[in-house]
């Protein structure tokens, strides 16, 4: 007797993801590739709208909802505004990628508070804002993927400044956080550390040389964006930091 065939589901069909800063770059890239592993897909801009609507546009094109949401994810009031629209247009928040940062490479003695406090607050507060802000919905349904991306600077200080490695390397410190609290709850919390990924960032920076890195190129955007969707689709991986940077770092 021959066997029927059973079509495949995407792995996060009917699930709904939140990327922060998912109008250009990695963030892009990660908006996509959920979407192409089944997921209806938010996408956070700051300025970059254009940007952000071509990204919306790419994801219904492969069959998903999007839809596209402005927001400083710094300020509060604003997180709070973003993920009530995103749950009442596309519904609970499953998947949150905490994409949004900026680099601001700086020499030391540059440095001012008005800068540190910018790069911190970008970088590493509004991780923890927008989290808070989706965690409730995840634990009551006993299931959530948070993916934060840091930086090889959190672990070797790397070339843009002090500033942006502290924030780097507090993202790592509220992962292991969120991850030890809500590992019985159907919940994982894991960070992505990138190194010299080719990037409108990258190609803002002077000291950004490709013979840094041990493989001697620099990355590519679905390079970190399938170790997300893999992230996203993991429910024992949690309080890892998984680093897609070439060698420079290895752990």
């Amino acid at each position: 007797m021959a066997a029927t065939s059973k079509k495949i589901q995407p792995a996060l069909k009917g699930r709904v993801a939140l990327v922060t800063g998912g109008s250009r770059g990695i963030g892009r890239e990660i908006a996509i590739a959920l979407a192409r592993a089944g997921a209806d897909v938010a996408v956070n801009f700051l300025t970059r709208e254009r940007e952000a609507d071509e990204t919306r546009r790419e994801i219904v094109r492969l069959g998903r909802r999007a839809m596209v949401i402005q927001a400083d994810v710094s300020l509060g009031p604003e997180v709070t505004r973003m993920v009530e629209e995103v749950q009442a247009r596309l519904g609970p928040i499953d998947i949150l990628v905490n994409n949004a940062g900026i680099t601001r490479p700086q020499a030391l003695e540059r440095i001012t508070e008005r800068d540190w406090d910018a790069v911190v607050d970008k970088n590493l507060k509004s991780i923890f804002l927008v989290t808070q802000a989706v965690i409730k919905a995840m634990r009551a349904r006993k299931w959530g993927r948070i993916i934060n991306l840091s930086s090889v600077a959190a672990q070797t200080g790397g070339i843009v400044g002090p500033h942006y490695a502290a924030s780097k390397a507090g993202i790592l410190g509220l992962t292991h956080s969120y991850a030890n609290i809500l590992a019985q709850e159907g919940i994982t919390v894991n960070a992505i550390a990138p190194a010299l990924i080719e990037t409108e960032m990258l190609a803002g920076n002077p000291k950004a040389k490709p013979g840094k890195v041990p493989v001697g190129r620099f990355g590519t955007v679905d390079e970190v964006a399938d170790v997300a969707v893999m992230l996203a689709c993991n429910g024992y991986i949690t309080g890892q930091t998984i680093n897609v940077n070439g060698g420079w770092y290895m752990s």
